[in-house]
């Protein structure tokens, strides 16, 4: 597996390097992942000072992972179960993604906890659990319109950062890379604008820095939420803000190598 520290410093100077991470969700079968990868490899390897992830489904991870072996992008799954191995029909453990040369997992997914119940409490498990395997944990968190309206972001950032990451350690938190989506703007084409992104990747980044300054000013905290080539670059140049957690416009190649190419240099 890639070691791919998060605090070393980009060639612009900044602690973190920036993370353009795609989520295809459930598209995308192994053939169409070949297609993707044939298209948009060539032109993955021009920005050495960002780092890319596709988040494939589980039957094409295998490939994706294959296919980017030892170059500047890496596979990711969309999920994985806390327990390395069990009764736990239809789940896939941290060991298996690992043999498959995964390197990241996204864990709690808005979809995942709205649709299929994910709790705060499986996420403290699950947490360190991807960090003991070797694998970068994409940590999601965010609102929903209703607690936006009534005045809850705040309590809410606070409650899931707080609770998911009790079982981190201060020093091992820049090893998780931390994606705020607001579930407002998720496959809806309502992106928050760059100055609520930034408030709240702010706060996200004010809640680690409770834990450490140090650690929370080289922990990665992306924005995700109908990021596509025409706010990206926008978006990408707020000051807190990392990187992207990329949904429909990741499963374009063009347009998700244009999502890349916006990122700060």
């Amino acid at each position: 597996m890639t070691n791919r520290p998060s605090g070393d410093k980009s060639p612009s100077g900044s602690q973190r390097i920036p993370l353009i991470a795609g989520n295809w969700k459930m598209h995308k079968t192994n053939a169409e992942a070949v297609a993707f990868l044939e298209e948009f490899l060539p032109g993955a390897g021009g920005r050495p000072d960002v780092e890319v992830a596709i988040c494939a489904p589980f039957t094409a991870l295998r490939t994706v992972a294959e296919r980017t072996a030892g170059g500047p992008v890496m596979a990711a799954a969309q999920n994985m179960h806390e327990a390395s191995s069990g009764a736990f029909t239809g789940e896939v453990s941290a060991p298996m993604l690992v043999e498959l040369g995964v390197e990241a997992v996204v864990l709690g997914h808005s979809e995942r906890r709205e649709l299929f119940g994910e709790t705060d409490a499986a996420l403290q498990r699950k947490v360190p659990a991807a960090l003991a395997a070797g694998l970068v944990p994409i940590l999601c968190v965010g609102e929903t319109e209703e607690e936006r309206e009534a005045g809850e972001m705040e309590r809410k950032l606070r409650h899931q950062v707080q609770l998911d990451l009790a079982e981190v350690a201060a020093e091992d938190l820049p090893r998780v890379v931390v994606a705020y989506e607001p579930i407002w703007a998720i496959g809806t084409g309502n992106t928050a604008t760059p100055d609520q992104a930034q408030e709240a990747i702010g706060f996200v980044r004010a809640l680690l820095g409770d834990r450490s300054q140090e650690a929370a000013a080289r922990t990665r905290v992306l924005y995700g939420g109908s990021v596509n080539p025409g706010n990206a670059e926008e978006l990408l140049g707020q000051p807190d803000i990392d990187g992207a957690l990329v949904g429909g416009a990741s499963l374009d190649p063009g347009d998700f190598t244009e999502i890349v190419a916006a990122a700060p240099r």
